[in-house]
């Protein structure tokens, strides 16, 4: 039992560490340093209030807690041994760090899509996800924000992955901060794509900070994670996404030096 905790106390508190800097250091920058800077970039030109960044900060914490308790089941308990994690890394060549954590990402945006989609059923939606769409304006702090039991949802994914593709537990660490680090961008209320990325194939396929945002204002449509694929593939991608994106970027940068790229 005593691992067990220990274990649990490590990795809650190396996951709100992470919460809190790589959340803190953008919304530091973006929302109390540079906000005249950066004016141009902000997506929704409303701003959320004081009390809506300690509330998403309140459910992340508690998320934080549901993803700890997952990590601890599947790397710390006898339930291991029925997953594909694997302990020594030259089971697989090193390259095959990079190869499953690629993997994993295309797995989880598939995950992700179809359970974001059943959260936005009616009952559903009521009784979870209307926690994390109180954030109509989201910012970095929003990333966590979920009622407990779509949290246990979002962290399912772990299990999913772990038991269908052998998966090191650096590939698991590499996995949660990556996907973490683009929840935020998602989340951050300011698109940074440069310029050319419009017209780069990049854009059809990626997801954007405008993308997600979109979704947040709408409350449908724009279901994906980190790709348009899903979306575009099952006709739910909201029709006014390019525009939106269009538009700010046509406020970051002009509309003649848009057109020129």
């Amino acid at each position: 039992m005593e691992p067990i905790i220990e274990a649990t106390v490590k990795i809650f508190s190396v996951s709100a560490l992470r919460y809190f800097l790589l959340a803190g250091i953008p919304f530091i920058l973006f929302y109390l340093l540079l906000p005249a800077r950066f004016k141009h970039f902000k997506i929704q030109q409303k701003l959320a209030s004081k009390k809506d960044f300690l509330r998403e900060i309140w459910y992340s914490m508690q998320s934080t807690l549901v993803f700890t308790g997952i990590s601890v089941v599947l790397l710390v308990t006898p339930v291991r041994q029925y997953t594909m994690i694997y302990s020594d890394i030259h089971d697989f060549p090193v390259w095959y760090i990079g190869v499953s954590l690629v993997l994993s990402l295309v797995i989880h945006d598939t995950y992700f899509y179809w359970m974001h989609r059943l959260l936005h059923h009616k009952q559903l939606f009521k009784r979870t996800h209307l926690v994390h769409h109180q954030s109509i304006n989201p910012s970095p702090w929003t990333s966590y924000s979920f009622h407990v039991l779509e949290a246990v949802a979002e962290g399912g994914v772990l299990v999913v992955i772990t038991c269908v593709m052998p998966m090191h537990p650096l590939t698991v660490l590499l996995f949660t901060i990556s996907g973490f680090i683009i929840n935020v961008y998602g989340h951050l209320g300011y698109e940074l794509m440069p310029r050319g990325f419009r017209y780069t194939w990049m854009f059809e396929v990626f997801n954007t900070s405008v993308h997600h945002n979109l979704h947040h204002k709408k409350f449908r449509g724009n279901y994906g994670l980190y790709f348009r694929v899903w979306d575009r593939t099952m006709g739910t991608e909201h029709p006014d996404y390019v525009k939106e994106y269009d538009q700010l970027q046509e406020r970051r940068f002009g509309h003649k030096a848009v057109m020129s790229s």
